[in-house]
């Protein structure tokens, strides 16, 4: 296990949730509610999504997040509210929520090689993933490391080390996306409290 000030780019927290739950859940989510990710140029095929938790007020939650990336306020959705495991998944998390949404990554698609900024534990917001589903043909690479996400895990992933997704299977990949404000209780979970 890393500790604090080594390079903590991948770490699975002890939360686990039911992988078939997770999947019920993601059948309440319509068809026509998936929007295709806005950052075009980082992905060739299908790479979409959904929200559960976006900015206060929003029309379109996935959308606004770049239109807004001072946000303050944030709310839930009408989709947490149609989906009680997702909400459950969410209130286990005993920190403030920021963005939390469903990425999808389509059959044969891949997001290229990128990273994000200011999403480490070192900058106080980090990301969470939980993946709902998976297999073995679809890979997260973290700087060139293979990391094993399997449904119902909770990881960490510091996406401001270069990382990149592909999917070789033949269904969608989905994963639970969590940007949450760092606190003790999270550095307990993933082992770098003091």
């Amino acid at each position: 296990m890393n500790r604090p000030g080594e390079n903590t780019g991948a770490i699975r927290l002890p939360l686990r949730f039911d992988p078939a739950a997770l999947k019920r859940d993601l059948q309440r989510v319509p068809d026509d509610g998936w929007v295709m990710h806005f950052v075009q140029y980082n992905y060739e095929g299908e790479w979409s999504g959904v929200a559960l938790r976006g900015p206060a007020g929003a029309i379109h939650p996935i959308q606004q997040l770049t239109a807004n990336p001072g946000t303050q306020a944030w709310s839930n959705t009408a989709l947490y509210r149609s989906c009680p495991y997702f909400a459950r998944v969410m209130e286990s998390f005993r920190c403030e929520l920021l963005s939390v949404r469903l990425l999808r990554l389509g059959p044969g698609s891949m997001i290229r090689e990128h990273t994000d900024h200011s999403l480490s534990f070192e900058d106080g917001e980090v990301r969470l993933h939980v993946p709902v589903q998976t297999n073995p043909n679809i890979r997260f690479w973290l700087e060139n490391q293979l990391i094993p996400l399997r449904a119902g895990e909770t990881w960490y992933l510091n996406v401001n080390l270069p990382h990149r997704v592909e999917n070789l299977s033949d269904e969608y990949r989905v994963h639970l996306v969590l940007d949450c404000v760092v606190n003790d209780w999270l550095r307990r979970q993933a082992g770098l409290a003091d």
